[in-house]
């Protein structure tokens, strides 16, 4: 590769249309975090070598967790080369541009906007030179003071090209490094000023650093391969690259990574761990391990806790695939009812962007689920489903069900009931947009044309994941918040009337 003169940084943004893009039935993923370091100089030994291509492996491991955009950066001696676009990984990249990005270590990200819109300029990695160096950083969260420090910063001169909170973080933690004897002091000094839910990669010239707010809100693993240290927002993305996971970065810690070597360092910020629940619920895959818990085991087990306490007499037990599987399989064991596929899945249709009309919500249903009318017809079905959010999904299943001959359908869900806002991560919209809200589960059942409906209690999420040793947060189902609210609830807070088209 043609190393870049002067400031030594390389940036391709390819713009793509992923037409589509809007509202969601339900809750949308957050983002995906890849990093890896120690990667031989020359990589002749294959595929495995090249650090582009375990990003890329370890970020298609991960693609659940954003369909928005996509990027990876690379450090070759010193020189960041950084390729993003919106789209999906396979939009982005190929082996041909794969091959341009040659670097001893690299950093990637899949990206959902939690804050700031779908425009390319969002996409990460962030890239920047400034006068000690360069700087790429991937981040997966919500800061909820995004709003004043943008406004002190712009206040002082400075300019941003996206409407995201992930700029700020790269301006600050630049800032930060003027002043700053190296890298990862710059970034324990930017952790005293951000607040919210982040789970952070920064890459310099020589060193690969992972941070973690104090909270521990969203997932960040370790792992390694061959002598090479991976992050991962989770572990699945480490086994796709043949590594084995070692644990997770501490809510608070910062993790360097330089000449092959792992030193931890202890922000001294003050910890309280908070991890988001619905990793565990519906964001993360179910071979991942996140908070040291199998997700695949804690989705079964709240599937028990339902069919302990939201028991009906029924036939079969049906899954929304692919995120209720688990919960199903555990509601079947302990109710002793048989689990049954009663709902194909189109494997073509992607779970975020769908049009945001109502009839085209309805359309996109009947595309990517069908039911399978040999295995409802007559039957009472209890139709089990990761959460409930705004209804409309849940509304046209129990819909499509009946008209395929169900006799009736239960519709339980393995989350307590939505109904409060997310600021942390997590897209769960305004409490006017949450069904839930001001409804008894018997006028719910009459609003999604459902027998009856039933939720996971928040007292049996808690003795599940926190009985096994993950304080969690819960704050979208009891308004019980660990930190102060931002000001601002707006995700386009920081949208401005400037398109690069």
């Amino acid at each position: 590769m043609k190393k870049m003169g002067g400031n030594g940084f390389n940036n391709n943004n390819d713009n793509f249309d992923f037409g589509g893009a809007g509202l969601d039935t339900g809750l949308h993923e957050e983002c995906g975090v890849f990093g890896i370091a120690g990667m031989p100089e020359n990589p002749g030994a294959g595929p495995d070598a090249d650090a582009a291509v375990c990003a890329y492996m370890g970020l298609f491991a991960l693609q659940h967790r954003g369909q928005e955009a996509c990027g990876i950066a690379v450090n070759d001696a010193g020189v960041i080369s950084c390729r993003k676009g919106q789209g999906l990984l396979t939009d982005i990249f190929n082996e041909k541009n794969l091959q341009k990005l040659k670097g001893a270590s690299a950093i990637g990200h899949v990206r959902y906007s939690t804050t700031g819109d779908s425009l390319a300029e969002n996409a990460q990695p962030i890239a920047v030179s400034h006068m000690k160096g360069n700087l790429a950083i991937a981040h997966n969260g919500n800061l909820v003071n995004a709003d004043a420090l943008r406004e002190e910063i712009e206040l002082g001169g400075g300019i941003f090209h996206g409407t995201g909170d992930s700029e700020i973080i790269a301006y600050t933690i630049v800032r930060e490094r003027i002043h700053s004897a190296s890298i990862e002091e710059a970034v324990l000094k930017a952790m005293r000023r951000i607040k919210g839910a982040y789970s952070l990669l920064a890459m310099s010239p020589r060193k690969l650093i992972a941070a973690r707010d104090p909270n521990g809100f969203r997932p960040l693993s370790i792992g390694m391969a061959g002598g090479k240290y991976i992050f991962a927002s989770e572990t699945c993305a480490i086994d796709a690259v043949g590594g084995a996971y070692l644990r997770d970065v501490e809510p608070g810690e910062v993790v360097v990574i330089e000449d092959g070597k792992l030193i931890s360092i202890d922000s001294g910020l003050p910890v309280k761990k908070s991890f988001c629940s619905f990793e565990f619920i519906y964001f993360s895959r179910p071979d991942s391990i996140i908070g040291g818990i199998g997700v695949d085991w804690a989705r079964r087990e709240m599937g028990r806790a339902l069919a302990r306490e939201n028991s009906v007499p029924a036939d079969i037990v049906v899954a929304v695939p692919d995120s209720g599987l688990s919960a199903a399989r555990g509601y079947s064991e302990e109710s002793g009812l048989p689990n049954v596929m009663g709902l194909v899945k189109n494997r073509y249709i992607g779970r975020t962007f769908i049009q945001p009309t109502q009839g085209a919500r309805e359309r996109e249903v009947r595309l990517k689920l069908n039911p399978l009318s040999a295995n409802v017809k007559g039957k009472r079905v209890v139709l089990i489903d990761d959460s409930i959010v705004r209804g409309t999904t849940s509304a046209r299943i129990v819909s499509a069900l009946r008209e395929a001959g169900a006799a009736e359908v239960h519709l339980r869900s393995s989350a307590p009931p939505f109904r409060f806002p997310c600021y942390f991560g997590t897209d769960v919209p305004d409490q006017d947009a949450l069904i839930a809200v001001g409804h008894t589960e018997k006028e719910l059942a009459e609003m999604l044309g459902a027998d009856s409906v039933g939720f996971l209690s928040d007292v049996s999420l808690s003795r599940i994941l926190e009985g096994a040793g993950c304080p969690i947060c819960k704050a979208c189902f009891t308004g019980d918040y660990p930190i102060e609210r931002p000001q601002s609830a707006d995700k386009n807070i920081f949208q401005k009337p400037i398109r690069n088209l």
